[in-house]
């Protein structure tokens, strides 16, 4: 096989967008320029919950930010449904999970996400993804039955999502996300669930519905941080008919010997901040891997004695794709091209998308401008794909 023919997308959840507005402002400011320096480009879309609802709400409104989008010469076949409301707020953190998909709000929300990409969606393009939060946070507390209620929703969503392409014409799948201390963070977990998910729909007679519309998202970063072997991680859901409907495009940081290293734990202190949660895992060499929920100064700079201990550690900050490094710090971006070499023999074509939403949070008074920093990332991701 071979990647999608679609042209790559960014997501635009790396700037701010809580009414109709304020998402046209940012692909003017924001996106049409990355497309004029990086090439060909389609608009992967975040429109939070309030600018999902002024789009189905609003008389008038979804047909003129249809024309919007033609007007600019942007092709939109991906959003990212993930975070629901602020994702600009001052503290996001573990906030963005929330609602889980035990949520009458979270169902309703995607769907009207589909519902909103199925009028945008070219009629080129054959099918529409969304992203979206892997259940919920293992850190809340939650009934026994937590993953049995998600998976009603999520069963309740494809038979909708059906009805959707009967009434449309367009399919629209979703496409969950495993990350870090989530409720599906590696591998072994997403498996677990969609068997249980199939089962479930298999008593409901809808075990087709479920096939065809939920799969995953396989963010390189998230499974990279959880020390996986991510061409392995990508072959496995393949040989479990787990679709891969949409792949990001994304880096970690890596420490190396980091005990040994001070210079390199200030280095990392510095990406320490408010906004974003950024999980933290160290692997010793008897493969033991301990955890953190979040990167702080005093984590990074007086490391407890397993992290300690360590001989890698891993951390969940979205870094830009395109390097290796970043002073004396490392990043996943091997994983990510042996990810890439991995999904392009995948028997389907997933999305891809570059999603690195820590521009804003980056440290540093010299980093590159936003259109800069993501044209470089996507000359540079383009390039990795034609060398694949």
């Amino acid at each position: 096989m071979t990647f999608s023919t679609h042209p790559l997308s960014y997501c635009s959840n790396v700037h701010p967008g809580l009414s109709v507005d304020e998402v046209q402002r940012g692909l003017t400011e924001f996106t049409r320029p990355v497309r004029e320096n990086a090439g060909d480009l389609a608009a992967g879309l975040w429109l939070a919950q309030p600018v999902i609802e002024e789009l189905l709400t609003t008389a008038g409104r979804l047909d003129q930010f249809v024309g919007f989008l033609q007007d600019s010469g942007l092709t939109c076949y991906t959003f990212n449904a993930f975070p629901y409301g602020n994702f600009h707020d001052t503290r996001v953190k573990e906030n963005v999970y929330l609602p889980d998909w035990t949520r009458d709000s979270r169902w309703r929300y995607t769907l009207d996400c589909a519902r909103v990409l199925a009028r945008l969606l070219p009629p080129e393009i054959d099918w529409g993804s969304l992203s979206t939060v892997p259940l919920g946070f293992k850190e809340f507390p939650q009934p026994v039955d937590f993953q049995d209620q998600c998976a009603q929703r999520l069963i309740d969503l494809a038979q909708n999502l059906s009805k959707l392409r009967d009434e449309t014409g367009r399919t629209i799948r979703l496409a969950i996300e495993p990350e870090p201390f989530c409720v599906l963070e590696t591998t072994d977990e997403t498996l677990d669930f969609f068997q249980r998910l199939r089962k479930l729909a298999a008593d409901r007679n809808s075990l087709d519905e479920v096939y065809d519309f939920i799969g995953v998202c396989y963010d390189v970063c998230h499974q990279s941080v959880e020390f996986e072997d991510v061409a392995d991680s990508l072959r496995r859901l393949e040989a479990a008919d787990i679709a891969i409907n949409k792949v990001h495009i994304s880096c970690a940081i890596r420490v190396e010997h980091p005990a040994e290293n001070e210079d390199t734990r200030r280095a990392l202190a510095r990406y320490a901040e408010p906004r974003y949660l950024h999980q933290m895992l160290g692997r010793t060499a008897d493969g033991t891997i301990h955890r953190l929920v979040d990167l702080t100064e005093e984590n990074a700079l007086h490391p407890n004695a397993d992290f300690a201990s360590a001989d890698e550690w891993r951390i969940h900050f979205h870094v830009p794709v395109n390097a290796e490094s970043l002073g004396p710090l490392q990043t996943t971006r091997p994983d990510l091209r042996t990810a890439l070499a991995t999904v392009k023999d995948l028997a389907d074509c997933p999305h891809l998308e570059v999603e690195t939403y820590t521009w804003e949070v980056l440290p540093g008074a010299e980093k590159p401008s936003l259109v800069d920093g993501l044209s470089e990332e996507l000359r540079a991701t383009q390039q990795l794909l034609d060398e694949l």
